[in-house]
């Protein structure tokens, strides 16, 4: 049986450019003591998705990069990571304030190893709260933000099964807001076991319109005073069936 080991994720880490130094850290928290409102996208980057599907959803972590630095303070306090998933489960960028993010640009390829990524984006948040503690920065509560053409391929059902369990069991305990949202052939019922909330189908390729929303909400969740709870979020217009 292959079980997810948390350890896996400082050793892949450990020689990745984007993964800051623990004196960057200090300094970075040192000069900006905001609080920290965490977001990782889990971007689905299967063979799939080649074409005009990635080439949209590149278009929107533009949008979004664009969207967040309009806005002053969600500038100092949102933070991006992205974790992309085909075959392999890779940090494509680590946790930036968004004044710092720039969107990468993502190529396809390969099978669709979604529980791996969610499991190492848990672990990544995990790591991530432990750091502001440690310099004693408050945060809000974290997001997951999962976007995906299918459902689970090549990987352990195991994988699967310890994932929907750490989010089942995050989400009681108010550590993660995650969210799953499905492209075009996504597996809906597929994606409704592993999420607590219920999953939302994307209107055609409307990312822009998507991550127009997900900064919306970035801002609304920053800027708010109570750092645990879900507030009412902007609405959704980007859904259809």
């Amino acid at each position: 049986m292959k079980v997810w080991n948390p350890r896996s994720l400082l050793s892949k880490s450990a020689g990745d450019s984007t993964t800051p130094s623990i004196l960057e850290d200090a300094v970075e928290f040192a000069e900006n003591p905001e609080p920290r409102c965490p977001c990782i996208l889990l971007l689905d980057t299967s063979g799939s998705m080649k074409g005009e599907p990635l080439d949209a959803l590149n278009e929107g972590l533009r949008t979004f990069q664009q969207e967040l630095d309009r806005d002053s303070l969600a500038k100092k306090r949102v933070e991006v990571a992205i974790v992309t998933f085909n075959s392999d489960v890779e940090i494509v960028q680590d946790f930036v304030t968004a004044d710092d993010f720039q969107p990468p640009v993502l190529k396809a390829k390969g099978l669709t190893h979604m529980g791996e990524a969610i499991l190492r984006g848990l672990d990544m948040l995990q790591i991530r709260k432990a750091l502001y503690r440690e310099h004693g920065v408050s945060y809000y509560r974290p997001w997951l933000f999962l976007i995906t053409d299918g459902e689970p391929q090549g990987e352990a059902e195991e994988l699967i099964e310890q994932a929907t369990q750490r989010i089942r069991d995050d989400e009681a305990n108010k550590h993660v807001a995650f969210f799953a949202v499905g492209v075009e052939a996504a597996d809906l019922s597929r994606l409704s076991q592993i999420s607590v909330r219920d999953p939302l189908k994307l209107k055609g390729l409307n990312f822009k319109e998507l991550f127009v929303w997900l900064s919306a909400s970035m801002q609304q969740v920053s800027q708010s005073a109570q750092m645990d709870e879900q507030l009412p979020l902007p609405p959704v217009t980007w859904t259809g069936a």
